[in-house]
């Protein structure tokens, strides 16, 4: 029985050092996967105040964001298995692309949250900035 737990603690040990490089990118997309979550809670609270329909938190959503969660971690993990194991003569960059993409519409979703909270002119002025520079950088890059 303590062959088996050694066995099984040295794999744990193995799998964590192999994903390490990317725990600070897991760390990123933690904090904009809670920020969307925290603001997306605000705006719905925000709207029914607005409308005067009564506000109630839904575990569905908070559900929905921890598998959001998990699968971006696993897309993450398996991207920097293919950046390093598989592709790693190639320099992709696979994980960082994929983390700046996943942590790029947190913060586009955020945004559009905090507009639903605030209409401050400033944030639908920024939306708008964020709005055209993605598509000049799309049809430049077709």
């Amino acid at each position: 029985m303590e062959a088996l737990y050694k066995y099984c603690s040295g794999c744990v040990a193995a799998i964590a050092a192999l994903f390490a490089p990317v725990v600070p990118m897991i760390w990123a997309l933690v904090g904009f996967i809670g920020w969307d979550f925290l603001t997306g809670v605000m705006a719905s609270y925000r709207e029914a105040r607005r409308y005067g329909k009564p506000w109630y938190f839904e575990s569905r959503e908070a559900w929905r964001t921890i598998e959001k969660l998990g699968f971006s971690i696993i897309s993450l993990c398996m991207a920097f298995t293919i950046d390093t194991l598989l592709l790693g003569f190639m320099e992709l960059h696979l994980t960082n692309l994929l983390a700046g993409f996943i942590c790029g519409v947190e913060m586009w979703s955020f945004l559009e949250n905090a507009c639903r909270i605030s209409d401050a002119p400033l944030l639908r002025h920024l939306r708008r900035l964020v709005r055209s520079k993605i598509r000049e950088e799309v049809e430049n890059n077709e």
